[in-house]
């Protein structure tokens, strides 16, 4: 029996890019199926000489990371004839700083091909040339402060891992595949400002705009969140009121409950966090997870780079696998496709094997696929689906936005407006910021006429997207296959936090608890304290992927006209975020570390407190520093005025820099301490070294760089008014010229457009109303 076409088992990627976003692009499009071939330089990608944890490479082999990374790629040296034939054979070009081609001169070139461009900041603007790292786009994007990460007496952290070069990974391959299904001949310009703005802050700006405050004013710890056990960290975590209340029930103060003021959690917990880290400290975590499982109080054991393989969940479900080359552990694919067309992974390439091969004739285009023809049920909630099929929309598809009355969507419910305001449920930034551009039906799909009505429009629909536990479909008679019986070509997009199967099968799962799980918790924080929570990036990471998922999904049945299942687990795309973890532990035996702002690819790397009062008045105004090369050292030495401690020879390299790290920071705090933020940054920019203010995440807008590339755009909302809106972290030259064509719907606002759509009578749908089935309002 032959095995099943890949999705782009015909498509041709040139990977002109190096770092990890542009690797992690063409790995997603090289396991999707592409023929991916790297054109390195004659010394190679630098990957080929990384290691996080400092392990020596050995001459003729490649660090792991790479071997990861490179899976089912091949390998020439970048030759200008050979680089022509490719790009002309090709259908996608992945390009990034460092080539010495020009996307835009290749775009003219080769107008048939994808050229998707990852830069700091996108290739036009008064930014686009300024040096930076994945540290100081952190800073930039309001992400390092806005999640109030951290302990308020220290510095503020910032998410460990490059989590921010992963995500942008994701969102070029998105992309890419988004713009080759429409037609090709396109220049994709993602900004990684843009992406780390859409991964590690939540719609900051809507946020302030809409109710004149911002998302999080004081940093402090999350609580309960990380705490010590009798053996080790576990990690409790409250989303909601009712968590928080379950929470108090089971450490036995059922006191703390508030019902009356469900809004004050946050503070409640935070007051009762040492009773709360006390009772921890007296159990196991193993007995902690089970009382907790059974409170439903979302919960997870702390997992780093040497725990996370002998997990029993991932080990029942076959998460890891072997590296086909050099046969240390790393991740499965970040979704699951069933059936199973991805394509296995097959071994790095050495360093220009596949130079003498020749390229095959470029072939015919498809034809474009229409966006704006594709009708989607949005069965999500919160953050992560939501995410994924807001991007759809802003392609142009139809995406409707399924809600109860009995169960709004939560983002609808977090905001803080009181029930007192008129309209509240209309009133959340985030709901807003994630819905622009969907319709609106709500729907009780708990009683037998709701569901036969779900039935009704599912048939309508070419994908349905959902994020409830496992259990819920099933017990509604509405898995995979009930869904296939009524529309055989459906592509069924399921979201569950930790897949469809194995023991963890039915844990709730948000944001903070796939953090914990899949060890982006464990390498952030300061060394000397226990992690903290990202807060950020599990929501945002699961949805992305998902939709890459998605899109390969479409892209087979365009190919074959089958229906698919995509299990798109949150917790299987943030281990792939957080891969290096367990390759270096496996490739290496190196447990990788927190260590605060420090990092292990430019040293000095750190927050410095500047002389700026914060717009709160307190004395927590900070800038970013990363010195990525010793050509940026040497820069910072002339910008610093060639003290006498810069001439220290040892300082004149990485290794000496970073056993150096603590004096060089003493003499760079003291500095920095002198001036504002905007005297350092203009002054580092200008002599070429990275550094970034750590924004206030609401002040995003200010900056002139997004409003150059029109990043956010404004929208005029029917309850709230008008704000600025994030979009995508791409300009695609073949448009939209506009992503939010429309705000957040209404609770129920399309009710009748849909039901009508459906063949319902308007007797039939005002009985559907009376009987409270649909409305326009939260059920008492």
């Amino acid at each position: 029996m032959t095995s099943p076409e890949p999705p782009l088992g015909d498509w041709v990627v040139a990977d002109l890019s190096t770092g990890i976003a542009g690797a992690y692009c063409t790995k997603l499009l090289a396991d999707g199926g592409a023929q991916v071939v790297k054109a390195e330089a004659p010394e190679g990608d630098p990957l080929r000489r990384w290691s996080a944890s400092g392990a020596p490479i050995q001459p003729g082999r490649d660090g792991a990371l790479f071997s990861f990374l490179a899976c089912s790629k091949e390998s020439v040296v970048a030759e200008p004839d050979l680089v022509r034939e490719l790009l002309e054979s090709a259908d996608v070009a992945v390009w990034s700083p460092g080539s010495p081609l020009d996307p835009r001169e290749i775009h003219r070139t080769y107008p048939h091909l994808v050229v998707t461009s990852i830069t700091p900041f996108g290739l036009d603007g008064p930014w686009r040339d300024r040096p930076a790292t994945e540290f100081t786009l952190q800073a930039w994007s309001g992400g390092i402060i806005g999640l109030g990460r951290g302990d308020p007496e220290r510095a503020p952290v910032c998410v460990g891992g490059q989590a921010g070069d992963w995500t942008s990974g994701a969102y070029a391959a998105a992309a890419t595949l988004a713009s080759r299904m429409r037609g090709g001949g396109e220049l994709v310009d993602l900004s990684m400002l843009e992406a780390h703005i859409m991964t590690f802050t939540y719609h900051p700006v809507t946020f302030w705009e809409m109710l004149g405050r911002p998302w999080q004013q004081a940093r402090r710890l999350n609580m309960p969140g990380v705490a010590a056990a009798k053996d080790g960290l576990v990690a409790l975590g409250c989303a909601t009121a009712q968590q928080f209340f379950d929470l108090c029930a089971m450490v036995g103060h059922p006191e703390w409950i508030d019902e009356e003021n469900p809004f004050s959690i946050v503070a409640r917990a935070t007051e009762v966090a040492p009773v709360i880290q006390e009772w921890i400290a007296a159990r196991t975590t193993a007995e902690i997870r089970e009382l907790a499982t059974a409170f439903r109080i979302p919960n997870s054991p702390v997992v780093n780079g040497a725990s996370a393989a002998s997990m029993d969940h991932f080990d029942a479900r076959g998460t890891f696998l072997r590296n086909p080359r050099d046969g240390f552990l790393q991740p499965g694919p970040p979704y699951r496709l069933h059936p199973d067309v991805l394509r296995p992974p097959g071994p790095a390439p050495r360093l220009g094997e596949h130079t003498p091969k020749r390229r095959t004739a470029r072939r015919a285009a498809e034809p474009g696929l229409s966006f704006g023809g594709l009708r989607v049920l949005d069965m999500t909630a919160f953050w992560a689906g939501p995410s994924c099929t807001h991007a759809l929309a802003m392609l142009g598809a139809e995406v409707i936005h399924l809600e109860a009355t009995a169960r709004p969507d939560g983002t609808r419910l977090i905001a803080g407006v009181p029930p007192s305001v008129e309209q509240w449920w209309e009133r959340s930034p985030i709901f807003a910021g994630l819905n622009t551009d969907k319709k609106s039906l709500t729907l009780d799909v708990r009683t037998e006429r709701g569901r036969e009505v779900l039935r009704r429009l599912i048939e309508t629909c070419d994908v349905v997207v959902e994020n409830y536990t496992p259990r819920v479909l099933d017990q509604l008679g509405l898995d995979y296959e009930a869904i296939r019986a009524v529309r055989p070509d459906a592509i069924v997009v399921r979201m569950p936090g930790f897949g469809l199967d194995g023991p963890w099968r039915d844990n709730a799962a948000f944001a903070f608890v796939i953090e914990d799980a899949s060890g982006l918790t464990w390498l952030t924080g300061h060394p000397d304290q226990n992690p903290v929570e990202p807060y950020s990036i599990g929501d945002p990471n699961a949805g992305l992927h998902a939709l890459v998922g998605l899109l390969l999904a479409l892209q087979h049945r365009r190919r074959t006209g089958e229906g698919m299942l995509v299990e798109a687990a949150m917790v299987d795309a943030a281990l792939n975020v957080a891969a290096e973890q367990v390759i270096e532990h496996s490739a290496y035996g190196a447990l990788l570390e927190r260590a605060g702002n420090r990092g292990p690819s430019a040293a000095p790397q750190n927050l410095y407190r500047t002389a700026d009062t914060d717009e709160f008045g307190g004395n927590d105004s900070w800038v970013a520093i990363a010195v990525a090369t010793d050509e940026q050292w040497q820069a910072l030495c002339e910008a610093l005025g060639r003290p006498d401690w810069t001439t220290d020879p040892d300082l004149a390299t990485a290794a000496g820099r970073r056993a150096h790290h603590d004096t060089i920071d003493a003499h760079l705090s003291a500095w920095c301490a002198e001036r504002t933020a905007d005297t350092v940054v203009d002054g580092l920019w200008a002599a070429g070294v990275p550094v970034g203010k750590v924004l206030q995440p609401h002040r995003q807008a200010e900056l002139e760089q997004l409003r150059f590339r029109g990043f956010f755009e404004e929208v005029d909302h029917p309850v709230s008014g008008r704000a600025r809106y994030s979009t995508l972290p791409v300009r695609l030259s073949r448009g939209p010229e506009r992503h939010h064509v429309r705000p957040a719907p209404l609770l129920g606002e399309h009710n009748r457009e849909l039901l009508a759509g459906l063949g319902l009578s308007e007797r039939e749908i005002a009985a559907l109303e009376s009987d409270g089935i649909i409305g326009r309002a939260p059920a008492r």
